[in-house]
């Protein structure tokens, strides 16, 4: 898969994405990067640390999360991704869920969206990835947590999202699938997801990323603040890693590089 100007395997090979939240209310990091100088150094560092590819968000989607509207998000996320663009060469992710922001950011440098409601929010979004054609990367959420049978029901959710995807024209191989670990689920379905990421992995033959770092999975089940939930990443990233997942999003970069490194050692040889 290409994304940027970058070529990234799809099978056999874990990446790390890195999260660079330029928001003052994020979960883990509300308002350490939301200035242009701050937000370029943290993209230095992780790319020193061997990033990948950095996921850029305007908006936090913690529980109970203020909406923006576009023009505020634009204005919080297009100078950070025109300096990153203009600054570095990294492939760079736009984490939004609003069609006329992936615009924007895609006309700013952005080579992939990365939407929370899988095209489910703005029925505008999926042309707009496929118009580009560029890759996107399609999470599951639901408003409320009920499920019949929760694997299953999520696997439907995710068969709709494909549905829209090729209504539109989005290429398939463009598409990445994530199973949206804190969103719409509860804590043991979250637990669930990430325990079941190879058949997720295997239902439909497509790349998965996974995105559990620090998430309150992770501080449910240490009894952890989300800015002590390290070890907790890891075991994830871990998991991801032999699961055969394409990307894990993380916020400490360094470490879960190397606990990637470490796990396709032992996998792979």
């Amino acid at each position: 898969m290409r994304i940027g100007t970058k070529e990234f395997q799809t099978k056999g090979k874990t990446y790390v994405m890195g999260i660079l939240n330029v928001t003052p209310d994020s979960f883990s990091d509300g308002g350490r990067w939301n200035r242009l100088d701050a937000a370029l150094r943290h993209v230095e560092e992780m790319l020193a640390q061997g990033m990948d590819v950095v996921d850029i968000g305007g908006e936090s989607t913690r529980p109970g999360y203020t909406l923006l509207s576009d023009q505020e998000e634009m204005d919080r996320i297009l100078p950070v991704l025109e300096a990153v663009n203009a600054r570095f060469d990294v492939p760079i992710s736009l984490d939004t869920y609003k069609s006329r922001v992936a615009a924007a950011g895609l006309a700013a440098g952005a080579d992939l969206i990365n939407d929370i409601w899988g095209l489910k929010y703005d029925p505008d979004m999926a042309g707009v990835i496929a118009r580009a054609n560029v890759p996107c990367c399609l999470m599951h959420n639901r408003r409320e947590a009920h499920y019949g049978l929760f694997f299953v029901d999520m696997l439907e959710d995710l068969k709709e999202t494909l549905r829209l995807a090729e209504q539109a024209g989005i290429a398939r191989d463009n598409i990445i699938l994530d199973p949206g670990v804190g969103f719409g689920k509860s804590y043991r379905n979250n637990l669930e997801c990430i325990r079941r990421l190879p058949e997720l992995r295997n239902a439909f033959d497509l790349p998965v990323l996974l995105g559990a770092s620090r998430k309150s999975v992770i501080g449910l089940t240490l009894d952890l603040p989300a800015d002590d939930r390290l070890e907790g990443t890891l075991a994830t990233t871990v998991m991801a890693a032999m699961a055969g997942c394409m990307f894990v999003r993380v916020h400490d970069v360094e470490a879960n590089v190397r606990a990637v490194r470490m796990t396709e050692a032992v996998c792979y040889g």
